[in-house]
């Protein structure tokens, strides 16, 4: 076992449980069934076996540490700055938020109707209307002719002299005048 994980070791457990000669007892001490006590326990939590830094490079890190935070400071006020600057600007322009907010909407709508799904969906659509429109033009065509027969259909019933051709040119001599 190496130096720096024996003294380690050492600091957590007692006296009675590390024999470093003997790996038997070494061994035992880590398997025993006894609590640890008090002492140990306090010992237990101030040990980090993780952080193996030299005092040197804490203070370099620290150091580090220090510079990073002023500079994010100092990054921080620039930042604001220059926000105020960006509202001042907009301001003297006369930009307000309700006019960006029309801008923005009025890009979205024009960037929306020239993709191509947006084209192909109005194609479709109107396609779709006219078809519907020439449909229902020509249900209607067919119900007006269905009336008409049925009511020439009545007035013969009704009148068996009825003449529909007779019927026809009087409507029409009503149609010139």
């Amino acid at each position: 076992m190496e130096p720096r994980q024996q003294e380690l070791y050492s600091s957590v457990l007692s006296s009675e449980a590390i024999d470093w000669e003997d790996s038997e007892t070494f061994h035992a001490g880590l398997l025993d069934k006894e609590p640890l006590k008090e002492a140990d326990e306090d010992m237990v939590s101030e040990v980090d076996l993780n952080n193996t830094v030299t005092e040197e490079e804490r203070e370099e890190m620290e150091n580090e540490l220090t510079k990073l935070e002023e500079e994010i400071t100092t990054l921080k006020q620039v930042l604001a700055s220059k926000e105020k600057r960006h509202l001042d600007l907009k301001q003297k322009l006369g930009i307000t938020p309700l006019s960006e907010l029309r801008q923005n909407f009025s890009k979205s709508w024009y960037d929306m109707q020239t993709s191509t799904a947006y084209k192909k969906t109005s194609e479709t659509l109107t396609t779709a209307g006219q078809r519907t429109s020439a449909a229902f033009s020509n249900l209607g065509t067919a119900i007006t002719r269905k009336f008409g027969d049925m009511s020439m259909f009545g007035l013969q019933l009704f009148y068996p002299s009825f003449n529909e051709h007779a019927c026809n040119e009087e409507l029409t001599k009503f149609q010139v005048l």
